[in-house]
């Protein structure tokens, strides 16, 4: 068991840092430690994920282990953020989440092209 949720992205990705950097800052309490995929395996409790399946998406590993992908992370995450908790209700729309899949997984795939930074995504290897 984890102390508190784990998110994992990309930290050679500029677009992905300035995300995880947004939501550090209204994370006041330090509730979801977020951590670049390369250093997940200090972190021994974490469960085996694949290279491949870091590469595709965030991860975002729950306290007892289980993990989210991506966009389904997000009611998780605003359950961690008192002052964006009611925004949790959204995902609970009919639609909602199947949305936000695949605005996720187009921004995903295109991060090279909204500033990523990296050399792997400047060769478009995302």
């Amino acid at each position: 068991m984890l102390a508190g949720p784990i998110l994992l992205y990309d930290g050679d990705c500029a677009f992905c840092r300035t995300w995880v950097s947004r939501l550090e800052r209204i994370d006041h309490a330090g509730a979801i430690r977020c951590i670049p995929t390369a250093q997940r395996r200090q972190i021994e409790e974490l469960p085996p994920i694949s290279d491949a399946d870091l590469d595709r998406a965030m991860h975002l590993v729950t306290a007892d282990g289980e993990i989210l992908l991506g966009a389904r992370s997000a009611p998780e995450i605003l359950r961690h953020l008192p002052r964006w908790r009611w925004l949790r209700g959204v995902f609970a729309v009919p639609g909602v989440p199947y949305a936000a899949d695949r605005v996720y997984s187009a921004i995903a795939k295109r991060r090279h092209r909204l500033g990523c930074g990296s050399d792997r995504c400047r060769m478009g290897q995302t």
